[in-house]
């Protein structure tokens, strides 16, 4: 987005005056734009109508009074074409292109596409094929349904790449407040990225929700991303679709490990973005950051008036990692007097409801609780009576009157939290919002919030303390070339890295060829069917004498002749065997188009499909962004030292791990993909057992 666009969208985000252009859609429009109460120009554009939705038609853009801030355009794909021109020309701010027919229809349609592009010039365009925008704040919609939605002032915008969720989620019933909804649709001039970018300066922005099928620039959206981070704007995302790295992994282990969704993973981490799984979550983990806040640290307290629903919070939050530390003695002491003979001092804290209503004597234990954890984040379950069997009312709201005065004594965010979705009622939901307490529907929803909220907290000061660099952004290739392992691993020693001692010699060559290396030996066949050794038996360990290397060639050529006689050569391997390894580790560092460079590390060897641990970086990354990747594999307890056996020496192997990614780096003009499966890890060394490589010439 360039200056000039960047200036024309706070023009149609915030319009003095809005052209419709169309019929039946923008006539529609017209009646939104009237219900959310704006108090602009509005302009019909019909030269076929006298009128438009109780307002006078001007007959084309040329007629208009003057340029206008915003338009929405619900007219034939090729009459958008023109009229965009026009609007451009004009000097009008930005458009929302209603108008479908263009990319997603194919061919012809990303042709027209193309000249919607050239006609934008500088106009923020959103679209096409898109529902509009809505500005809760200043009261502006450009929007072809009814919707719903609102904001205090303050709230969450909202992006996404589905026009119906766009218009699901304005339609909710929980009380999220919003600053704005933009459905982004073709996002053929202005991008999700853009909108990030352009959102996170505006004051009323607490966060920013996002629904994303997939990003058109990745380097720009973690650009927009990080500086969202810096001005402590979260961003929440619910990522839709998956699929496989593709053909060009096709060859390596990795792309039966980290396909593209675990790159939206690696990408969310780095930047420190929130990813949700479900809609409902999107909107209660935004409800909880815009209203509550993120807390300082991990240590939540809750309450219920249910020994069950305790145990349900205490279950959940284990299963999370949210931590609700147990009171200490003195803490408990002080609960334990305020508390009836039959409640349990314990954390979740059932409070029994012998007190139930009761904000004199549940206000001293909410506050003694609080303070006596010292309590990052407060939860309080009440799932409220349904209209017409609410004659109990009074005493929820007594309690809750009590806990929002304990939370705010100690400075800390906090919630209420129904167990059911439907069991907080709207004027419930509207005082606590009115209060600063976010109104939760649902007990997962809410800890999963919470436990969201803590995680951005963390991330963004990691962030602020060492931002990542900035991604890479690649050019294209040719197709790569598949070295076989002997070559791969020529170019790997050629790098300083440590590869076993070998040689490349025919069959009856091998017995001269292992005494000069001496044994014991490792032998493997070589050829260009045998990429997947193991799987056609190509290879055998631990040979110690000339008998046993002949036996093995012999038996060698047998089964390969039998998995594939296509792939049976007279070309083999032979190497120094390698030091036993305390574990074995997958490594695999390659080129994608739209990531850049990528690092994945994962258990190694034959378990490495079995296991499926796996864990995926986005390069450049730090020693510490790999060694935090390596405590998370399965395969770490093996490395430090499971049940007393030899420890590997974790800081080196994320030193080693961060120079083979930076001289990937540096050579990826000519390396496509590099995989080292094995890398056996010793206490002290390293050895890269076997590696596949892809290289390319340089264009």
């Amino acid at each position: 987005m360039n200056p000039a666009q960047s200036k024309n969208l706070s023009r149609l985000l915030s319009p003095r005056h809005i052209a419709f252009i169309g019929g039946r859609d923008a006539e529609v429009a017209i009646r939104e734009a009237e219900r959310i109460g704006f108090q602009g120009q509005i302009w019909p554009v019909n030269p076929r109508r006298e009128t438009l939705g109780g307002h006078r038609c001007f007959p084309s853009v040329a007629d208009l009074p003057e340029a206008p801030d915003g338009c929405f355009l619900a007219v034939p794909a090729a009459a958008a074409i023109i009229t965009t021109a026009e609007l451009a020309a004009r000097g009008a701010g930005g458009v929302v292109c209603y108008t479908a027919g263009f990319r997603e229809a194919g061919a012809a349609g990303a042709a027209m596409e193309a000249e919607l592009i050239r006609a934008a010039g500088d106009l923020a365009l959103i679209g096409p094929n898109c529902y509009g925008v809505i500005n809760y704040l200043d009261r502006a919609a450009m929007w072809p349904f009814a919707h719903g939605g609102g904001a205090p002032g303050y709230g969450a915008a909202i992006i996404t790449q589905s026009g119906m969720l766009s218009s699901d989620i304005t339609m909710s019933q929980r009380s999220v407040p919003v600053t704005h909804m933009i459905s982004c649709g073709n996002q053929s001039v202005l991008s999700l990225e853009d909108f990030v970018d352009h959102l996170t300066d505006h004051p009323a922005v607490r966060a920013i929700g996002m629904h994303i099928e997939g990003l058109r620039d990745v380097p720009g959206f973690a650009d927009a991303a990080l500086r969202a981070a810096q001005r402590g704007i979260p961003l929440v995302a619910l990522k839709t679709g998956s699929s496989t790295i593709g053909a060009a992994l096709t060859v390596s282990h990795t792309g039966s490990l980290s396909g593209m969704d675990d790159l939206y993973d690696a990408l969310f981490a780095r930047l420190g973005v929130i990813r949700v799984k479900s809609p409902s979550e999107l909107l209660e983990t935004l409800k909880f950051l815009v209203v509550a806040g993120a807390p300082r640290g991990n240590r939540t307290v809750g309450f219920t008036c249910s020994g069950g629903g305790a145990t349900m919070l205490a279950d959940h939050a284990e299963t999370i990692g949210l931590d609700f530390p147990a009171f200490d003695r003195p803490s408990a002491a002080r609960l334990a007097a305020l508390l009836p003979d039959i409640a349990t001092v314990s954390n979740p804290l059932d409070y029994t409801t012998p007190i139930w209503g009761d904000p004199v004597r549940t206000g001293p234990v909410f506050q003694a609780a609080i303070d006596g954890l010292q309590a990052d984040a407060a939860i309080l379950v009440q799932d409220y009576p349904a209209a017409g069997l609410d004659e109990s009312k009074g005493y929820y709201r007594a309690d809750a009157g009590a806990f929002i005065a304990a939370a705010k004594a100690r400075g800390i965010p906090a919630a209420i939290c129904a167990t059911l979705p439907e069991n907080l009622d709207a004027e419930t939901r509207g005082w606590l919002v009115d209060q600063g307490v976010a109104p939760m529907q649902g007990l997962t929803e809410t800890l999963n919030a919470c436990r969201a909220a803590v995680f951005w907290a963390d991330r963004r000061a990691e962030i602020l303390r060492s931002p990542p660099e900035p991604l890479h952004r690649l050019s294209p290739t040719p197709a790569p070339e598949v070295l076989d392992e002997a070559a791969g691993k020529a170019l790997l020693r050629g790098l300083g890295f440590p590869v076993p001692l070998g040689e490349v010699v025919s069959g009856n060559a091998l017995a001269s060829a292992a005494a000069r290396i001496g044994y014991p030996v490792v032998l493997k066949m070589m050829g260009p069917r045998l990429a997947h050794k193991s799987e056609a038996g190509a290879v055998a360990l631990g040979l110690a004498s000339e008998t046993a290397l002949l036996d093995a060639l012999a038996a060698m050529r047998e089964t390969v002749r039998t998995h594939d006689p296509l792939a049976l050569t007279d070309r083999f391997l032979i190497e120094a065997m390698a030091p036993r390894p305390i574990a074995e580790l997958l490594v695999n560092l390659r080129r994608d188009a739209q990531f850049g460079l990528v690092m994945t590390l994962g258990t190694g060897g034959v378990l490495v499909e079995l296991l499926q641990d796996a864990e995926t970086l986005l390069l450049p990354s730090s020693e510490a962004d790999i060694l935090a990747a390596l405590q998370r594999l399965k395969i770490a307890r093996l490395l430090n030292g499971f049940r007393g056996r030899p420890k590997a020496d974790m800081p080196a192997l994320a030193r080693f791990l961060a120079r083979l990614a930076a001289t990937f780096s540096a050579n990826t003009a000519t390396l496509t993909e590099v995989e080292i499966n094995p890398l056996f890890i010793t206490e002290t060394e390293f050895w890269v057992v076997d590696a596949l490589i892809q290289t390319t010439s340089p264009q």
